[in-house]
């Protein structure tokens, strides 16, 4: 779970000795650590060296999350064709920028609001007391304040980046932008408050209660649903709105293949995805635990590898050749499905639920496409279909968890995703379209849109 410090419960990890020692004086039975005057007092304490260790660990994490959305403009570009490449690229580094922003008018506060109704708070982090000693201690987290947010804007914008790969190519850029906004801004951030925090479903209570008489809850680690299946949802919903790329389906049901420009910058893009992956897991242990950090380090490597194989051998098997972008999104597909229980579930589990990701990703695009819903990238089956997979295998393969409440914990964030997604696109498109002219598609995104080539004198010399 990412719950903030105050609001720990006994679903998380525990730090180890070291980080509970300096958490709590457990010699003297103290709940919470003194009371500093000054930071400078602080940095005199017991507990300031493995405080650094925990803040700095927390700040690596974010910057491999936020090269992340490198890896994900990289993949989208790649899977997509050249004459819509720079619209790809202005849509991932306004999603980034935007998403921090939001994140910080808004979105933290929502999600992490301490005493609120259950559902949603208002506020705004920018009321806070840069002063506050208590805010850049161990009486806060085992990391400052500053880190918390940083770390946790970083996860807010992927679930809107999920969303721009799937429906690349024919959406006009002004409405998804306000799309966009809305969605990681205000929508996000209130399912994520239900499990991370601490609302509805951190105690559910319909899997029955632990040993000591508290809830089992709702379990996600670093975000199987509240990050990847949020994302793929709502990904659909917008695909079913916005409708195919021209050509893609022919009349009689057939499926004419649109293939990407360039699968070099697919596999740079999901390696750096593979990458950064493991500080989103591995940031989300919340401390510089050795035990807990190399365990998960572990379990995802596990998985993405399965993954790929999964993907690999399927495809292999009924399309009679091994197929290099359905082995990619394996790769994410292992790694999405571990993401809720990467330090939970063993290491033979992680490599099972890879593999079994890796064979869904495979079959989920081949169902989307007998649907007709044209998805560019992949994101539905692999964050939409594969977080829920994921989600579901804490409570098939962890005794202490809940398959009830895993189902219900995945079911209600992926419905509201859908529905909340659904609403937007169609009010965008009452009001002022989502979706540009036959003639602007043809020609492509980049000149229709931004007046651009990713590649004019490519363009130029084949004219």
């Amino acid at each position: 779970m990412k719950l903030r410090s105050p609001q720990l419960t006994k679903g998380l990890k525990m730090f180890g000795i070291f980080a509970l020692l300096a958490l709590f004086s457990t010699a003297f039975g103290q709940e919470a650590a003194p009371p500093y005057e000054s930071y400078e007092q602080f940095t005199e304490s017991p507990g300031f060296a493995l405080f650094t260790v925990n803040n700095l660990w927390l700040l690596v994490s974010a910057a491999l999350v936020f090269l992340m959305h490198l890896g994900f403009a990289s993949l989208e570009a790649g899977l997509t064709q050249s004459k819509n490449t720079v619209n790809i690229l202005f849509k991932n580094m306004f999603i980034v920028c935007v998403g921090i922003l939001g994140y910080a008018l808004y979105g933290f506060n929502a999600m992490y609001p301490g005493d609120f109704n259950g559902l949603f708070a208002v506020g705004s982090w920018f009321s806070v007391d840069n002063n506050d000693v208590m805010l850049m201690t161990d009486a806060y987290a085992p990391y400052t304040w500053w880190t918390d947010f940083i770390f946790q804007a970083m996860f807010a914008a992927t679930a809107a980046t999920i969303v721009s790969g799937a429906v690349a190519e024919r959406i006009k850029l002004s409405s998804f932008l306000i799309y966009a906004t809305l969605l990681v801004t205000f929508i996000y951030p209130i399912t994520g408050s239900w499990q991370w925090g601490g609302g509805w479903l951190s105690s559910l209570s319909l899997g029955g209660m632990t040993a000591d008489g508290d809830p089992i809850g709702f379990y996600d680690f670093a975000g199987s649903s509240l990050v990847h299946a949020f994302g793929g949802f709502a990904a659909l919903a917008a695909v079913i709105v916005l409708g195919p790329r021209l050509g893609k389906y022919t009349k009689d049901g057939r499926v004419r293949p649109i293939l990407g420009h360039s699968m070099p910058l697919v596999l740079i893009g999901v390696f750096l995805l593979w990458l950064g992956w493991y500080g989103f897991n591995g940031g989300s242990v919340l401390s510089a635990d050795p035990r807990g950090v190399s365990y998960v380090f572990v379990t995802t490597t596990l998985a993405a590898a399965a993954g790929c194989i999964g993907a690999v051998v399927l495809s292999w098997m009924l399309l009679k050749k091994p197929d290099l972008s359905m082995g990619l999104n394996g790769i994410l597909a292992g790694l999405v499905g571990i993401t809720a229980g990467a330090d939970v579930i063993g290491m033979a589990s992680a490599i099972i639920v890879g593999l079994i990701a890796g064979a869904l990703v495979v079959l989920s695009v081949l169902f989307f496409d007998k649907l007709k819903i044209d998805d560019p990238v992949g994101a539905i089956s692999v964050h939409g279909i594969c977080g829920i997979w994921g989600t579901l295998a804490v409570g098939i393969f962890v005794a202490e968890k809940s398959f009830l409440n895993q189902l219900v914990g995945t079911v209600a964030i992926s419905a509201t995703a859908f529905i909340v997604s659904l609403v937007l696109m169609l009010a965008i498109k009452a009001i002022m379209g989502i979706r540009v002219s036959e003639e602007e598609e043809t020609e492509g995104l980049d000149i229709g849109e931004h007046g651009n080539e990713a590649y004019p004198d490519f363009t130029a010399a084949h004219k």
